[in-house]
């Protein structure tokens, strides 16, 4: 058992941060404030290979693997919560559908410029009525002379209004119950009868853009069917478990940056003559911050292992989503703690962090989901291992 990075994924991990630490954190705050995606940003990650880096050359990606993926999305996130976001959903939501269930055909037309960056992805499955019940699906997808017509709505979308594509979830079996008869369709916008609602105001990751986005007799072919009809509930379940390894690197990368500026506060901050970082109480929150996060990192990393090795990991993603998640969260907070009244000031970052690392216990799944899913594995395993 070797824990340590190969050199090409240090370099890698060295190349990210580099760049993070140029780029992306000098105008974190900013862009918090004003809500501004950075469009700029985006083309120099794709001119990196940033935006493609799990998929093969030949479909225009890096040639990576998920491990550099999650560092990727952990450095960046690192710098900015928001960017983490939009890169995590473009590449485990918006390409990842096309990688995993596309025909030769939809990956040259959609996953190739996706992996390039020249065009930003997204996927829709959270509605009104169907959140973690996602069985709930109300948007629905009829057949009429030779295509297909869409009518119904998406919440939350990541992405959604600048996507150049998205793949939506609809129920194509008026008689089927449930999670059944659900079909994945390919979106391309614009197209007539696809709109937007007024971008959310969110708590946090404020210049990443989510979009409710809504359906009203929406055409598209037959070949707009991604994988095999009505079996979109298996396959989001899937993309779901990939989603959760970047959510939990991205929980990493805001922990740590929230770890990084309390470590370098409390050396800074005086108070009864001395550093604050000379008293107990501060080491032991450093302690139990420095411990997680070390804790979570490997998590996340096995479960990006696991599934470079196509080992079942959907067990380990709900267990490195699930504990990074909520060690990322602590660790915000405890960054404020140290930080005192200046932790709550703008101006600190430590509260952007806070606010940004709120979703990453949400978002591909609560964490009450997760434990239920760990549940599920956990006596699926005892039942076998009994049998």
């Amino acid at each position: 058992m070797d824990f340590d990075l190969s050199s090409e994924h240090k370099l890698f991990r060295e190349t990210v941060r580099d760049f993070t630490d140029k780029e992306v954190t000098p105008g974190a705050l900013e862009r918090d404030k004003t809500h501004e995606f950075p469009h700029h940003l985006i083309d120099k990650m794709a001119a990196l290979g940033l935006m493609g880096v799990p998929f093969p050359e030949e479909y225009g990606g890096s040639g990576g693997d998920t491990l550099s993926y999650a560092i990727a999305v952990e450095e960046i996130s690192r710098g900015d919560g928001s960017l983490g976001l939009t890169l995590a959903a473009h590449t485990s939501l918006g390409a990842s559908p096309f990688y995993l269930y596309g025909t030769p055909e939809q990956k040259r037309k959609y996953l190739v410029p996706l992996a390039q960056g020249k065009m930003i992805g997204a996927f829709g499955l959270t509605e009104p009525h169907a959140g973690s019940d996602a069985g709930g699906t109300k948007t629905v997808g009829v057949q009429q002379d030779g295509h297909w017509v869409i009518n119904g709505s998406k919440l939350y979308m990541t992405s959604g209004r600048i996507a150049g594509v998205m793949v939506i979830t609809a129920k194509t079996d008026p008689h089927a119950t449930g999670s059944r008869g659900i079909t994945s369709f390919i979106v391309e916008n614009p197209v007539e009868g696809l709109s937007f609602g007024k971008d959310e105001d969110k708590m946090g990751l404020r210049s990443s853009i989510t979009s409710p986005v809504f359906f009203e007799n929406v055409k598209v072919d037959n070949d707009a069917i991604l994988g095999t009809p009505q079996n979109g509930f298996g396959q989001f379940l899937a993309i779901l478990d990939g989603g959760r390894i970047s959510i939990g690197a991205m929980a990493v990368g805001l922990g740590q940056a929230a770890f990084e500026a309390a470590l370098r506060y409390s050396k800074e901050r005086q108070q009864f003559g001395q550093s604050i970082s000379n008293f107990q109480a501060v080491q032991f929150m450093l302690a139990d911050m420095a411990t997680k996060l070390d804790a979570a990192r490997l998590m996340v990393y096995q479960a990006a292992w696991l599934k470079d090795q196509k080992k079942p990991f959907t067990k380990e993603a709900a267990m490195a989503k699930l504990f990074a998640s909520e060690v990322g969260e602590e660790c915000c907070h405890k960054a404020i703690q140290i930080h005192g009244g200046f932790g709550y000031i703008t101006e600190a970052h430590v509260e952007r962090y806070y606010r940004d690392v709120r979703l990453t216990e949400i978002g591909e799944g609560t964490s009450e989901i997760q434990r239920l899913v760990i549940a599920r594995e956990v006596l699926k395993g005892a039942k076998k291992s009994n049998s």
